[in-house]
């Protein structure tokens, strides 16, 4: 019985029989034997069998003479070490109801489980002016009237009557929002705060509530304080605002998690849209000495991906400027902020740091938006205790929600990795720190404060004891066109 070999017989050979031959092909090549191709091998080639032998042989192996196996990657080694690339962008002031409490509806229409905490059907809130009940209702405006999240307003929406207390009512937030448009210069519309209660759909986000069911995301994800943007930003880079509840005087002398980078030679940057002062790290005294090497614009993140020089840490800023970060307010449409979120993943995904990345999304804090889910007890970072101004809830009465000690309310959130487990619902309860925990644990930095410290440890979202998914199914576009106004009723 003739034999058609590599003549190698130091490696492992595939054979199959076709009448009287057999044809033995080296599967780590899947290459023809070179005599074949020779003027002594042309005999072997009268017969039609064995051209349709080889044929079959080959494709069996994924191509014809000369073709490699395409053989999906390897499962990554050393679990968290895989991960060479942590991105994280906040976008502003959204709450987890707001964007994703109609989230069962979509995942069980694509024949996901329906496991998400999302808004309850009793969930209402009380106006302003005590005249009526206001319940969840689906917003046609991509555009709403800002709402008020500062310390005072945010420990309303906590407990109405009682802010201080640990009773957590969340009975406020139509009232604080009905005061901010009643406060505002010129008055808002909304004066009894019916657009706290206002959601979002998949019609209107499709984007994020495929990504959110596609890839994984927490329904007990919270902003790490009561109180407005500013220093839940220093919590995202500092794990601690240092007192501060409501604006910053100067900058802080503590460190953040960008110091821990610079000091352990892990590369990092802080891409700015609104470069350079709509950097977030403005508020701390490193700002100046990383403003000419570490904080660049953001249309160098596109840079550094097509060369292949994305940095191992990565802070996206939010694109206020441009009215693309979400937040409420005259003429920010949430379509639009979800289009431009959707071009800095794509860009990602395209690129060849897609293959090792995590990118987190998520939000600052709430807004003022209602959410049913209370805020969850947490370390105090450092012990000190928040800066008041003589107005301030917690200057004349006391009580536990008087410290840093709690957490803000829920917030959006994806996962999104070819590490991440697919369609994915965590319910763990942690707070925006947790970034910073997993950047801590992936560098094997230390903790910088006791609310770091206390996040849980998030690999939970991805499984690296398989194959990364490299090609995940393609998102659908996001519409832009939405209408956006505020001077009526969302």
């Amino acid at each position: 019985m003739p034999v058609i070999s590599t003549g190698n017989t130091e490696k492992r050979r595939s054979a199959r029989q076709f009448g009287r031959f057999v044809i033995v092909v080296d599967p780590t090549t899947c290459t023809t034997p070179k005599h074949l191709n020779s003027s002594k091998g042309r005999m072997f080639r009268v017969l039609g069998v064995l051209t349709l032998a080889l044929f079959i042989v080959l494709a069996g192996c994924g191509g014809l003479t000369g073709s490699k196996r395409h053989d999906p990657p390897p499962p990554p080694s050393g679990g968290i070490t895989a991960v060479n690339h942590i991105i994280y962008l906040l976008q502003e002031n959204r709450s987890f109801d707001q964007y994703f409490g109609q989230l069962n509806a979509y995942r069980q229409s694509q024949g996901l489980s329906t496991d998400v905490d999302v808004t309850p059907a009793n969930a209402s809130q009380l106006s302003y002016d005590h005249s009526t009940t206001f319940t969840p209702f689906h917003m046609n405006s991509q555009c709403v009237e800002e709402m008020s999240s500062y310390w005072n307003e945010s420990h309303n929406d906590w407990n109405h009557f009682a802010p201080t207390t640990a009773t957590p009512l969340m009975d406020g937030f139509a009232n604080s929002a009905g005061g901010d448009s009643r406060h505002s210069n010129p008055p808002g519309f909304d004066i009894n705060g019916r657009r706290v209660m206002g959601y979002y759909e998949d019609i209107d986000l499709p984007y994020y509530y495929f990504m959110a069911s596609q890839f994984a995301i927490s329904d007990h994800w919270f902003s790490p304080i009561m109180t407005n943007t500013p220093a839940n930003r220093m919590y995202a880079m500092a794990g601690t605002s240092h007192g501060v509840v409501n604006k910053p005087v100067g900058q802080l002398n503590i460190p953040t998690i960008f110091d821990e980078l610079q000091a352990a030679k892990i590369t990092w940057k802080n891409y700015v849209p609104d470069f350079p002062n709509g950097s977030s790290l403005k508020a701390f005294a490193a700002y100046t000495k990383y403003l000419d090497t570490n904080i660049v614009p953001m249309s160098q993140y596109f840079k550094d991906l097509k060369k292949g020089k994305l940095p191992q840490v990565v802070f996206i800023d939010r694109d206020s400027h441009d009215g693309l970060d979400e937040h409420p307010g005259v003429g920010i449409s949430v379509q639009k902020g979800a289009a431009y979120v959707k071009g800095i993943i794509d860009a990602l995904m395209q690129s060849s740091a897609w293959k090792d990345s995590v990118f987190f999304l998520t939000y600052d804090e709430a807004g003022g938006a209602y959410d049913h889910e209370p805020p969850i007890s947490m370390p105090s970072p450092d012990g000190i205790p928040p800066v008041l101004g003589p107005n301030d809830t917690c200057t004349t009465t006391t009580g536990p929600m008087c410290d840093f000690t709690y957490t803000g309310f829920r917030l959006p959130n994806i996962v999104i990795s070819p590490f991440a487990k697919e369609h994915y619902v965590d319910h763990t309860p942690m707070d925006t720190t947790a970034i910073l925990r997993f950047i801590e644990k992936r560098f094997s930095l230390q903790t910088l404060t006791a609310r770091d410290a206390a996040q849980p440890d998030i690999s939970f979202f991805f499984d690296f004891a398989n194959s990364p998914n490299l090609n995940p199914p393609k998102p659908p576009e996001q519409p832009t066109g939405g209408p956006c106004y505020v001077t009526s009723l969302p």
